[in-house]
Protein backbone atom coordinates (compact mmCIF):
# COMPACT_ATOMS: atom_id res chain seq x y z
CA UNK A 1 0.00 0.00 0.00
CA UNK A 2 1.31 3.45 -0.91
CA UNK A 3 2.05 5.83 1.97
CA UNK A 4 -0.63 8.30 0.84
CA UNK A 5 -3.27 5.57 0.63
CA UNK A 6 -2.26 4.30 4.06
CA UNK A 7 -2.69 7.78 5.54
CA UNK A 8 -6.14 8.10 3.99
CA UNK A 9 -7.24 4.68 5.24
CA UNK A 10 -5.92 5.39 8.73
CA UNK A 11 -7.75 8.71 8.91
CA UNK A 12 -11.02 7.23 7.70
CA UNK A 13 -10.99 4.38 10.20
CA UNK A 14 -13.50 4.97 12.98
CA UNK A 15 -14.69 8.32 11.60
CA UNK A 16 -18.25 7.11 10.94
CA UNK A 17 -19.80 7.30 14.47
CA UNK A 18 -17.88 10.47 15.31
CA UNK A 19 -18.96 12.20 12.13
CA UNK A 20 -22.57 11.12 12.67
CA UNK A 21 -22.58 12.63 16.16
CA UNK A 22 -21.01 15.84 14.88
CA UNK A 23 -23.54 16.10 12.06
CA UNK A 24 -26.38 15.71 14.55
CA UNK A 25 -24.87 18.53 16.61
CA UNK A 26 -24.61 20.66 13.50
CA UNK A 27 -28.38 20.72 13.10
CA UNK A 28 -29.03 21.77 16.69
CA UNK A 29 -26.51 24.55 17.24
CA UNK A 30 -27.58 27.32 14.87
CA UNK A 31 -27.77 30.66 16.67
CA UNK A 32 -30.90 32.79 16.77
CA UNK A 33 -31.06 35.91 14.58
CA UNK A 34 -28.64 34.36 12.11
CA UNK A 35 -25.59 35.08 14.25
CA UNK A 36 -22.43 33.31 13.18
CA UNK A 37 -20.04 31.21 15.19
CA UNK A 38 -16.29 31.58 14.88
CA UNK A 39 -13.41 29.29 15.57
CA UNK A 40 -10.15 31.14 16.03
CA UNK A 41 -7.11 28.89 15.78
CA UNK A 42 -3.53 29.73 16.63
CA UNK A 43 -1.13 27.35 14.91
CA UNK A 44 2.16 27.22 16.80
CA UNK A 45 4.96 26.93 14.26
CA UNK A 46 8.59 25.94 14.84
CA UNK A 47 9.97 28.33 12.24
CA UNK A 48 9.08 30.70 9.43
CA UNK A 49 9.99 27.96 6.97
CA UNK A 50 7.40 25.68 8.57
CA UNK A 51 4.90 28.53 8.47
CA UNK A 52 5.44 29.07 4.76
CA UNK A 53 5.00 25.37 4.02
CA UNK A 54 1.84 25.31 6.15
CA UNK A 55 0.38 28.27 4.25
CA UNK A 56 0.71 26.18 1.08
CA UNK A 57 -1.24 23.37 2.79
CA UNK A 58 -3.92 25.85 3.86
CA UNK A 59 -4.26 27.25 0.33
CA UNK A 60 -4.29 23.92 -1.49
CA UNK A 61 -6.00 21.56 0.97
CA UNK A 62 -7.61 23.04 4.07
CA UNK A 63 -9.33 26.16 2.73
CA UNK A 64 -10.97 24.32 -0.22
CA UNK A 65 -12.15 21.60 2.18
CA UNK A 66 -13.54 24.13 4.66
CA UNK A 67 -15.37 25.85 1.83
CA UNK A 68 -16.98 22.55 0.84
CA UNK A 69 -18.33 22.39 4.40
CA UNK A 70 -19.77 25.90 4.22
CA UNK A 71 -17.05 27.47 6.36
CA UNK A 72 -15.76 30.83 5.21
CA UNK A 73 -14.55 33.29 4.25
CA UNK A 74 -11.42 31.92 5.91
CA UNK A 75 -8.94 34.35 7.39
CA UNK A 76 -5.24 33.47 7.60
CA UNK A 77 -3.06 35.96 9.44
CA UNK A 78 0.62 36.37 10.23
CA UNK A 79 2.01 38.46 13.08
CA UNK A 80 2.90 42.02 12.12
CA UNK A 81 6.14 42.80 13.97
CA UNK A 82 6.72 46.16 15.60
CA UNK A 83 8.64 47.54 18.55
CA UNK A 84 6.16 46.00 21.00
CA UNK A 85 5.51 42.66 19.30
CA UNK A 86 7.85 39.83 18.34
CA UNK A 87 8.07 38.59 14.77
CA UNK A 88 6.42 35.25 15.61
CA UNK A 89 6.22 32.45 13.00
CA UNK A 90 2.78 31.43 14.33
CA UNK A 91 -0.39 31.69 12.26
CA UNK A 92 -3.94 32.68 13.17
CA UNK A 93 -6.79 31.08 11.22
CA UNK A 94 -10.37 32.39 11.53
CA UNK A 95 -13.21 30.05 10.59
CA UNK A 96 -16.73 31.55 10.38
CA UNK A 97 -19.75 29.23 10.20
CA UNK A 98 -23.53 29.42 10.42
CA UNK A 99 -23.58 27.06 13.40
CA UNK A 100 -21.32 25.70 16.11
CA UNK A 101 -22.09 22.23 14.81
CA UNK A 102 -20.48 22.99 11.45
CA UNK A 103 -17.27 23.83 13.29
CA UNK A 104 -17.52 20.84 15.63
CA UNK A 105 -18.09 18.49 12.70
CA UNK A 106 -15.39 19.95 10.48
CA UNK A 107 -12.43 17.79 11.50
CA UNK A 108 -14.36 14.54 11.24
CA UNK A 109 -15.86 15.48 7.91
CA UNK A 110 -12.50 16.50 6.50
CA UNK A 111 -11.08 13.12 7.48
CA UNK A 112 -13.80 11.59 5.29
CA UNK A 113 -13.11 13.95 2.37
CA UNK A 114 -10.98 12.13 -0.23
CA UNK A 115 -10.06 15.36 -2.02
CA UNK A 116 -8.78 16.82 1.22
CA UNK A 117 -6.86 13.69 2.21
CA UNK A 118 -5.10 13.63 -1.14
CA UNK A 119 -4.24 17.34 -1.07
CA UNK A 120 -3.20 17.23 2.61
CA UNK A 121 -1.12 14.04 2.41
CA UNK A 122 2.16 15.87 2.90
CA UNK A 123 0.99 17.60 6.08
CA UNK A 124 -0.82 14.54 7.47
CA UNK A 125 2.16 12.33 6.73
CA UNK A 126 4.76 14.55 8.42
CA UNK A 127 6.85 12.43 10.84
CA UNK A 128 6.75 12.74 14.61
CA UNK A 129 10.24 14.22 14.75
CA UNK A 130 9.42 16.87 12.13
CA UNK A 131 5.72 17.79 12.42
CA UNK A 132 4.01 20.35 10.19
CA UNK A 133 3.07 22.39 13.28
CA UNK A 134 3.65 22.08 17.00
CA UNK A 135 0.18 22.54 18.46
CA UNK A 136 -3.15 24.26 17.85
CA UNK A 137 -4.74 26.61 20.38
CA UNK A 138 -8.43 27.17 19.65
CA UNK A 139 -11.46 29.09 20.86
CA UNK A 140 -15.08 29.10 19.71
CA UNK A 141 -17.09 32.32 19.80
CA UNK A 142 -20.63 33.52 19.16
CA UNK A 143 -21.12 36.74 17.18
CA UNK A 144 -22.50 39.89 18.84
CA UNK A 145 -26.07 41.05 18.15
CA UNK A 146 -24.85 44.28 16.54
CA UNK A 147 -22.53 42.50 14.11
CA UNK A 148 -24.11 39.06 13.57
CA UNK A 149 -21.98 38.19 10.55
CA UNK A 150 -18.35 38.70 9.62
CA UNK A 151 -17.56 41.81 7.58
CA UNK A 152 -14.62 42.51 5.29
CA UNK A 153 -13.94 46.24 5.65
CA UNK A 154 -10.92 46.43 3.34
CA UNK A 155 -9.20 44.44 0.61
CA UNK A 156 -6.50 47.04 0.04
CA UNK A 157 -3.00 45.73 -0.51
CA UNK A 158 -1.01 46.38 2.66
CA UNK A 159 -4.08 46.17 4.91
CA UNK A 160 -3.57 45.27 8.56
CA UNK A 161 -5.76 43.78 11.27
CA UNK A 162 -5.97 44.36 14.99
CA UNK A 163 -7.03 41.44 17.18
CA UNK A 164 -8.05 42.36 20.72
CA UNK A 165 -9.25 40.26 23.65
CA UNK A 166 -10.96 41.77 26.70
CA UNK A 167 -10.92 39.54 29.77
CA UNK A 168 -13.36 40.05 32.65
CA UNK A 169 -13.05 38.90 36.24
CA UNK A 170 -16.45 37.20 36.26
CA UNK A 171 -19.30 36.21 33.95
CA UNK A 172 -21.63 39.05 34.96
CA UNK A 173 -19.06 41.74 34.16
CA UNK A 174 -18.23 39.98 30.88
CA UNK A 175 -21.88 40.09 29.84
CA UNK A 176 -22.06 43.73 30.84
CA UNK A 177 -19.11 44.58 28.60
CA UNK A 178 -20.86 42.84 25.69
CA UNK A 179 -23.97 44.89 26.49
CA UNK A 180 -21.80 48.02 26.41
CA UNK A 181 -20.83 47.20 22.83
CA UNK A 182 -24.36 46.25 21.74
CA UNK A 183 -27.07 48.21 23.55
CA UNK A 184 -24.64 50.77 24.96
CA UNK A 185 -23.56 51.80 21.48
CA UNK A 186 -19.79 51.31 21.75
CA UNK A 187 -19.70 49.29 18.54
CA UNK A 188 -21.56 52.09 16.75
CA UNK A 189 -18.89 54.53 17.93
CA UNK A 190 -16.26 52.20 16.49
CA UNK A 191 -17.95 52.29 13.10
CA UNK A 192 -18.47 56.06 13.13
CA UNK A 193 -14.86 56.86 13.98
CA UNK A 194 -13.11 54.82 11.30
CA UNK A 195 -12.67 51.61 13.31
CA UNK A 196 -14.29 49.07 10.94
CA UNK A 197 -15.03 45.68 12.53
CA UNK A 198 -14.35 42.28 11.02
CA UNK A 199 -16.03 40.38 13.86
CA UNK A 200 -16.95 40.66 17.53
CA UNK A 201 -17.35 37.40 19.42
CA UNK A 202 -18.19 36.18 22.90
CA UNK A 203 -15.82 33.35 23.75
CA UNK A 204 -17.80 30.22 24.63
CA UNK A 205 -14.90 27.77 24.81
CA UNK A 206 -11.24 28.62 24.98
CA UNK A 207 -8.49 30.14 27.06
CA UNK A 208 -8.80 32.99 29.58
CA UNK A 209 -12.60 32.93 29.79
CA UNK A 210 -14.70 34.89 30.43
CA UNK A 211 -13.66 37.13 27.59
CA UNK A 212 -14.69 38.68 24.30
CA UNK A 213 -12.52 38.95 21.22
CA UNK A 214 -12.82 41.26 18.26
CA UNK A 215 -10.95 42.14 15.09
CA UNK A 216 -10.70 45.46 13.26
CA UNK A 217 -9.45 45.93 9.71
CA UNK A 218 -7.55 48.98 8.45
CA UNK A 219 -6.14 50.07 5.11
CA UNK A 220 -2.79 50.74 6.77
CA UNK A 221 -1.09 51.77 10.02
CA UNK A 222 -1.97 55.43 9.51
CA UNK A 223 -5.67 54.58 9.26
CA UNK A 224 -5.43 52.60 12.51
CA UNK A 225 -3.78 55.47 14.37
CA UNK A 226 -6.31 57.99 13.02
CA UNK A 227 -9.24 55.75 13.93
CA UNK A 228 -8.16 55.19 17.51
CA UNK A 229 -7.44 58.90 17.99
CA UNK A 230 -10.91 59.81 16.76
CA UNK A 231 -12.54 57.08 18.86
CA UNK A 232 -10.81 58.09 22.09
CA UNK A 233 -11.85 61.71 21.54
CA UNK A 234 -15.49 60.95 20.77
CA UNK A 235 -17.87 62.34 23.43
CA UNK A 236 -20.03 59.21 23.24
CA UNK A 237 -17.06 57.08 24.27
CA UNK A 238 -16.21 59.49 27.06
CA UNK A 239 -19.76 59.17 28.37
CA UNK A 240 -19.78 55.38 28.10
CA UNK A 241 -16.50 54.84 29.94
CA UNK A 242 -17.74 57.01 32.83
CA UNK A 243 -21.10 55.22 33.10
CA UNK A 244 -21.02 53.42 36.49
CA UNK A 245 -22.96 50.41 35.20
CA UNK A 246 -19.95 49.51 33.04
CA UNK A 247 -17.37 49.88 35.79
CA UNK A 248 -14.77 47.07 36.09
CA UNK A 249 -16.01 45.17 33.04
CA UNK A 250 -12.46 44.61 31.74
CA UNK A 251 -9.66 43.12 33.83
CA UNK A 252 -7.11 42.48 31.07
CA UNK A 253 -6.50 43.35 27.42
CA UNK A 254 -4.46 41.51 24.80
CA UNK A 255 -3.61 43.43 21.63
CA UNK A 256 -2.09 41.78 18.54
CA UNK A 257 -1.33 43.27 15.14
CA UNK A 258 -1.67 41.00 12.11
CA UNK A 259 -1.33 41.01 8.35
CA UNK A 260 -3.16 38.68 5.96
CA UNK A 261 -1.36 35.79 4.31
CA UNK A 262 -1.62 35.54 0.53
CA UNK A 263 -4.18 32.72 0.86
CA UNK A 264 -6.42 34.66 3.25
CA UNK A 265 -9.98 35.35 2.08
CA UNK A 266 -10.28 38.26 4.52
Amino acid sequence: MKRRDFIAASCLAGVGPLAAAALAAEKSTTAKNGKEYYELRLYKMASKEKRDAFKKYLAEAAIPAWKRLGIGPVGVFEFLPDEKQDDSPDLYVLLPAKSAGVLLAANSRMMADKKYLKAAAGMLGAPKNDPAYQRIESSIMLAFDEIPKLEIPTKKKGRIFQLRTYESHNEERAKKKIEMFNEGGELAVFRDTGMPPVFFGETLVGDKVPNLTYMLGFDDAAAKEAGWKKFLGDPRWDKLKKDPQYKDTVSGITNIMLRPAACSEI
